[in-house]
């Protein structure tokens, strides 16, 4: 990238000062960095003039995002960290349900290793972008192995998401969107049962849906 010399130092006076009249300090950190981009391809860049940039950026991206709460930390996978930093030889990892080997590391499905082996010498797969639903052959297969090898497809829906989270946060805003409210409520209802991921329950009340619980009959 080869960006003109000429009025650089210049143009970016004139950006820094453009800021002050922003409200947004988002889009003063953008226009800085922008600025300190400007500096350093400059014959005139001071690097006193960049700290000062960088610590105005800092203090405006500072102004937001110590607003921001923690969130609470996930007690499922909080068992995981649990045993990372326990020192027992004998430890086992009940957190995850992955296949492990005697050491406790994962263990890759010979099945597994030969998709990927396939897929790395095909010729034809490509990198493209899949399709706002995602790669369609794939999700007919997908939902045959859900549904059945008999199951008529034309009255199954179905698209890719990025895993099970994923998958619940687009059903959440679709069902909440779209499926009819019960008379006399203002948010669509959603069974969870109990116990489930801790991530589910916000997952659904963040696409407005009324949270309510179930217990498994197994009782589990």
């Amino acid at each position: 990238l080869i960006l003109p010399t000429i009025n650089i130092f210049s143009s970016t006076k004139s950006v820094i000062k453009q800021t002050k009249n922003l409200s947004n300090p988002m889009f003063k950190v953008f226009s800085l960095n922008i600025a300190l981009a400007l500096l350093a391809t400059s014959t005139n860049f001071s690097p006193i003039t960049a700290f000062a940039m960088e610590s105005s950026t800092a203090t405006a991206a500072k102004s937001y995002l110590a607003n921001i709460p923690e969130g609470p930390p996930d007690a499922i996978l909080g068992i995981a960290e649990a045993f990372k930093s326990c020192t027992d030889e004998n430890k086992v990892n009940v957190c995850v349900g992955a296949y492990r080997d005697s050491s406790g590391k994962p263990w890759i499905l010979p099945s597994v290793r030969k998709a990927e082996e396939r897929l790395l010498a095909d010729p034809s797969v490509n990198k493209e972008y899949a399709p706002i639903a995602g790669d369609a052959k794939y999700v007919d297969l997908a939902l045959g192995f859900a549904y059945g090898a008999n199951a008529d497809l034309s009255k199954i829906a179905g698209v890719q998401s990025l895993s099970g989270t994923g998958a619940c946060r687009i059903g959440g805003h679709f069902l909440a969107k779209f499926v009819p409210k019960p008379e006399g409520m203002d948010k669509v209802p959603i069974y969870i049962p109990n116990p489930t991921w801790g991530n589910h329950m916000a997952i659904f009340r963040e696409c407005g849906m009324d949270i309510r619980r179930y217990r498994s009959a197994s009782g589990l």
